[in-house]
């Protein structure tokens, strides 16, 4: 590749980043998280994986001062900041060195953190922090960690990269589990109580998982996204569903209207397809494709005052011409409006 071509690139996807860097003891952090100016999202929470013996290895480095990676948060507009990366290690110091009475308080799913398996310090394994020598909970307390925080005149799109790009936990969030911690808001709530309506639980067959996966959420995103703004779309599903959620967390003032739409379209869908969104040859399954074309298609014909007939709509779930339309390369604006329209004239 010419050296232009490369310098263009990096041009046309650099990003104007602006962070600050600090040196924050080990007791900062610590109050930091139970007065509440750092933000663990429950969306996070929920995936805190380290054991007692990693948690242990941790405490052990930085009574050992071993260096331990930086703490990556971004700021709110309120001036908290959010955990980007880090949750395994902030989730231990909270373990670790906080009151058990306070600790659950800034984690749901945390216990206090008996030392464990430690290698070179072994006559503190079995420990509580409380157990150690004051001189050491001082050392332990005063140990500092590197943080660096994205701040506030950066843009939401640079704060989803690095979730997606930092998050070096052990963990892999769904891209919608990123959305829900980066775009806090009306419509983010919005899009979770439309995850638990009824009838639109009822058409999806998809994996358990799914809730926990914020995949849910994801599809709801979708209807509303493709039903809006369809002809927008240009080939990135997840760039599309970001500058869509993005907009909507700034300013959502439709909420009634489409609270309105979503509920109309699945409770529909619900009468019409007993056996949900699925192909003859996959009962338990729902192509998400498929999901898209029926969902947005019905919608329409909804808002355009057609009366859904549920013969018809029955037939398309196996139309061969649908199935065209939802299968191959269909990451496409024109596929994605071809098939929207084929179910809105066909029901």
């Amino acid at each position: 590749m010419e050296a232009r071509t490369i310098q263009e690139q990096l041009d046309s996807n650099r990003r104007s980043v602006s962070f600050d860097s600090y040196d924050l003891a080990a007791r900062q952090l610590i109050e930091m998280l139970i007065e509440n100016m750092i933000d663990i999202a429950p969306e996070y929470q929920r995936h805190f994986k380290w054991n007692a013996e990693r948690q242990s290895q941790l405490i052990e480095s930085l009574l050992l001062g071993i260096p331990v990676p930086s703490l990556f948060m971004a700021t709110n507009k309120d001036s908290t900041w959010e955990v980007v990366d880090g949750l395994q290690r902030l989730t231990t110091l909270i373990n670790f060195a906080c009151p058990e009475d306070q600790i659950s308080n800034v984690n749901a799913n945390s216990k206090k953190l008996r030392l464990t398996g430690l290698q070179k310090l072994t006559s503190i394994n079995g420990m509580l922090f409380e157990d150690l020598p004051k001189s050491v909970q001082i050392m332990f307390l005063t140990r500092p960690i590197k943080v660096t925080v994205l701040n506030d005149r950066s843009d939401f799109g640079v704060r989803y990269d690095l979730f997606e790009r930092l998050n070096t936990g052990g963990i892999t969030l769904h891209p919608q589990e990123i959305r829900n911690c980066v775009f806090v808001g009306e419509f983010n709530d919005f899009l979770k109580e439309c995850a638990q309506n009824l009838s639109f639980r009822s058409v999806l067959k998809i994996p358990g998982d799914a809730e926990r996966s914020g995949n849910l959420e994801e599809l709801a995103l979708k209807f509303f996204a493709y039903y809006e703004r369809s002809d927008l779309f240009v080939h990135s599903v997840k760039e599309f569903l970001n500058e869509y959620m993005k907009d909507k967390s700034s300013a959502f003032k439709d909420k009634k209207k489409l609270r309105e739409v979503f509920e109309s379209t699945f409770r529909q869908l619900a009468n019409s397809l007993p056996n949900g969104i699925v192909r003859g040859n996959r009962k338990n399954t729902t192509p998400l494709v498929l999901y898209e074309a029926i969902s947005v298609g019905v919608a329409r014909a909804i808002a355009e005052g057609k009366s859904i007939n549920t013969t018809n709509l029955q037939s398309l779930l196996d139309d061969d011409k649908l199935k065209r339309l939802t299968t191959g390369a269909t990451n496409s604006r024109k596929m994605l409006l071809d098939r929207i329209n084929y179910v809105k004239d066909g029901c």
